[in-house]
């Protein structure tokens, strides 16, 4: 019987690492350097497994224009990418991330729809036209300012406690189920209308430079919001702000307009309202503010002019007669600091003006 010898080949068992495609020689740079990449500077590969455990990447300010291979950063909860040159951001496989600052891009859209735990998004300062955050019910701070969104729909976001969203296109802003809010910053737009009477835990409004004409701020905690907090001012047409106590918002609130008062509901904004004046162009009333007493120009001389003065609730405080006359001395020495409404009148001539005594 013939022997029959077998021969062991020892083939030998290569590993192969999986890798992750960074084409941005600046993100790629930014790995190599910290222990995130595959030891070979610039040839747009990154080992995945270096990557795949990471929770924190904060690549600010490193000069990256785009963030492809970020979506094999599957462990992430904290990103921070702004102040690069961003025109897109695929996030979409981070599904854990929490918090996401992306600010001071180029971005023209933003998809964080599969992102559903975030709790912190800054998307300000990029090209943004539309947002979409309804499936992030659990942001508790959204700033997208200075951006070019239309509109914004926050309804579900009901876990909100801060709001900026300054420098935008927006004409409506509904708040109405954001009763955590503490801070809302919604200055710069083109809003008409602002209703914050559910947010009872506001701390801080700034919504000046809108178009306001209704501006409801009865959420029974006014005296939360210190003056330096509030802010309506450059919002010529604004006559009317409802609040808790007129008196109170009068003394705290002085970032309002001079055409605007406080008052506490809408039969007392009907009845303060300005009225047409039928005096003339010359009609003119200066200075105002007033420090100690201001003039009241009629453009012609009258033979009897009344001039009655009210406070912000309505209430008539002095009363005068002058007689032949195309100018009146009104002396305001007496006036406690305040909003007041001078309503002048001679015949079927009329005028109501505001004026702010200091």
């Amino acid at each position: 019987m013939k022997k029959i010898t077998f021969l062991l080949l020892l083939i030998p068992i290569f590993s192969f690492s999986q890798t992750t495609y960074v084409p941005d020689d600046n993100f790629e740079a930014y790995l190599e350097a910290n222990s995130m990449g595959n030891g070979i500077a610039n040839d747009n590969y990154v080992t995945t497994a270096n990557i795949s455990g990471v929770t924190n990447l904060n690549v600010s300010s490193q000069n990256i224009t785009n963030l492809i291979g970020v979506g094999d950063f599957t462990a992430l909860t904290e990103l921070i990418c702004a102040y690069n040159q961003l025109t897109s951001l695929d996030i979409s496989t981070n599904t854990t991330l929490t918090t996401l600052w992306c600010q001071n891009n180029q971005l023209p859209s933003l998809d964080v729809s599969t992102n559903t735990a975030l709790t912190e998004l800054i998307c300000s300062s990029n090209q943004l036209t539309s947002l979409d955050v309804s499936t992030n019910t659990t942001l508790t701070a959204l700033w997208c300012q200075n951006n070019q969104l239309p509109s914004l729909d926050v309804s579900t976001n009901t876990a909100l406690t801060q709001l900026l969203c300054n420098s935008n296109q927006l004409t409506s802003l509904d708040v109405s189920t954001n009763t955590a809010l503490t801070t809302l910053g919604c200055r710069w737009n083109q809003l008409t209308s602002l209703d914050v009477s559910t947010n009872t835990a506001l701390t801080q409004l700034i919504c000046y430079s809108n178009q306001l004409t209704s501006l409801d701020v009865r959420n029974g905690n006014n005296t939360a919001i210190s003056s330096g907090n509030f802010n309506a001012t450059a919002n010529p047409s604004l006559t009317c702000i409802l609040v808790d106590d007129a008196s109170w918002s009068a003394t705290n609130w002085t970032n309002i307009d001079a055409a605007s008062t406080f008052v506490n509901n809408e039969t007392e904004c009907t009845a303060l309202s300005i009225q047409d004046n039928t005096f003339g162009s010359e009609f003119n009333v200066y200075p105002n503010p007033s420090f100690g007493s201001s003039k009241i120009e009629l453009g012609e001389n009258y033979n009897e002019v009344s001039v009655n003065v009210f406070n912000v609730l309505g209430k008539q405080v002095a009363t005068q007669t002058h007689y032949n006359t195309n100018v009146i001395e009104l002396n305001t020495q007496e006036l406690a600091t305040g909003i007041y409404f001078i309503k002048v009148q001679s015949g079927v001539k009329e005028a109501t003006i505001k004026l702010v005594v200091n």
